[in-house]
């Protein structure tokens, strides 16, 4: 973690209680078409003789509706000019960073969405930033900081500057809980987020403020959101503070509604929950988990009824499509692409929470130390007990998939010279895979690269014209390091003649 000091200069440090960063890819670059939907509103305005939106005229509309008042409207203000003022002087990284922050505010009060409940973050975002390019260093992509006096985690995207990470905080949150000495700053850390969710759904949310992989800001994650709400509850009993209970109920509405506003999709068998509530279609299975292992942790605690019902509807749904995530040799990280290792591994530790959870529940357990939860709720059904061995079992074959070497075949039996040939191959798991050519004891070519599993092919652009038989030998290295081998033989026919 890098943490920017007041008087400036930052200080690397390891936070013990961070988890590690796997919870978003790095997106396919978005570009302008993720502000699409502003532009074309802004442009039917235009046509309607609607004046533009801005950033100022919205505030006015909202000190002038009574939704916040004049000290508020003022700070809010300041902050921007400030942050165009310090803008027009920065350069290069430093100035992109800081203008595509309010590029994104700007946006989002072009399309009427500048509410009250949304100032916090968005101005709190556009502040940070600020003072991050006046003062602190050029970042990685993906590089995670904090500010001195907050216990916000915050990280970097190129072409997006500084965004809050909701998932970083609370599973921080959930390192402070877990670590059992540190109440204090558990507090301080939850009334800090808390400051800064939005209304949205019925409820409270925790929105993502940037442009990622198409996605128009703002937008909320049932990964990041099941993971609050299970912090949250978590702390509500270790702090004895009912508060956090209501807020973490109040979260609870992105997962009521379906997208954009939630990320509620009703299934045949039950309910799937999105990682990202701008993509419907996209299924991933680590965000799916923990969002219900986080609805799971709340309805136990706090002995909810409507959070039993979405982790029972959330549950029957993942029964039916886990089986679609297995390859029988890896794991896939949506159903359309397979897991890279980081996510293969996530997805058979939430996994593997979700057996303990349910394995627990088939034995009465005493309440939660360090608090009390919440009476049940008078007439409520008793809570459905779900059968673990399914997903026992899916993170005992994930966990074996990354010591078992990958396997694999040659496909191609004959080719053609005189044109550039596609060498196939049959592969059970991701890998980097190496295939040597040989003939009469001398290599030819050697092609390599990065397959997934599945009929994959190599190209050989520049074969020899004279045919003959090759000897193949084929090596893979999957994604975990573990090393396999096959062999076969290749026969390239002569070139066809023309005419």
């Amino acid at each position: 973690m890098l943490t920017l000091r007041h008087h400036g200069g930052a200080l690397h440090r390891e936070d013990r209680y961070l988890p590690p960063d796997a919870g978003m890819p790095r997106p396919v670059a978005a570009g302008a078409a993720a502000l699409a939907p502003a532009a074309v509103r802004a442009r039917a305005a235009a046509v309607d003789g609607e004046p533009r939106r801005t950033v100022r005229g919205e505030l006015a509309r909202l000190l002038a509706a009574a939704a916040i008042d004049q000290p508020t409207h003022d700070g809010y203000r300041r902050t921007y000019a400030d942050a165009l003022r310090t803008r027009a002087k920065l350069h290069g990284a430093r100035r992109g960073a800081l203008g595509a922050v309010l590029r994104n505010l700007e946006a989002i009060a072009g399309s009427g969405e500048l509410v009250a409940s949304r100032l916090p973050a968005l101005f709190e975002t556009v502040a940070r930033n600020r003072e991050w390019w006046s003062r602190g260093p050029l970042l990685r992509y993906g590089q995670r900081v904090s500010f001195q006096g907050s216990r916000l985690v915050w990280q970097y995207y190129t072409g997006e500057g500084l965004q809050i990470q909701w998932l970083g905080t609370f599973g921080k949150a959930n390192g402070l809980w877990q670590a059992g000495t540190y109440d204090t700053e558990l507090r301080e850390l939850l009334d800090e987020a808390l400051g800064l969710a939005a209304q949205r759904a019925g409820g409270i949310a925790f929105e993502y403020l940037f442009r990622f992989d198409g996605g128009r800001p703002p937008w909320v994650s049932g990964l990041a959101q099941g993971t609050a709400v299970q912090a949250l509850s978590r702390a509500a009993v270790r702090l004895a503070e009912p508060r956090f209970f209501e807020a973490a109920r109040a979260g609870l509405g992105i997962f009521r509604e379906a997208p954009p506003s939630g990320v509620r999709v009703a299934t045949p068998a039950g309910v799937h929950y999105l990682l990202y509530s701008f993509a419907p279609d996209l299924r991933v299975l680590n965000a799916f988990t923990q969002a219900l292992n986080g609805l799971h942790d709340f309805a136990l605690l706090a002995n909810d009824a409507e959070g039993r019902a979405l982790f029972a509807a959330g549950e029957a749904q993942l029964r039916a499509e886990l089986p679609a995530y297995d390859t029988g040799a890896w794991s896939r990280y949506s159903l359309r692409r397979e897991a890279d290792l980081s996510y293969h591994r996530l997805a058979r530790d939430f996994l593997r929470n979700l057996c303990t959870r349910l394995t627990e529940a088939q034995v009465p357990t005493a309440a939660p130390t360090g608090g009390t939860a919440p009476a049940p709720t008078p007439g409520a059904p008793p809570a459905p007990i779900a059968d673990p061995t399914l997903y026992c079992d899916a993170a005992q074959r994930f966990t074996r998939y990354l010591s078992q070497p990958p396997r694999l075949r040659l496909v191609s039996q004959r080719a053609r010279a005189g044109k550039p040939i596609s060498v196939r191959l049959e592969l059970d798991k991701p890998a980097f895979v190496t295939l040597n050519l040989r003939r009469a004891g001398r290599t030819v070519v050697v092609l390599r690269d990065r397959l997934g599993s599945g009929r994959r092919s190599l190209r050989w652009a520049r074969p020899l014209r004279p045919g003959g038989l090759f000897s193949v030998g084929l090596a893979a290295t999957d994604l975990a390091g573990n090393r396999g081998a096959a062999s076969g033989k290749l026969r390239v026919l002569s070139a066809r003649r023309k005419g």
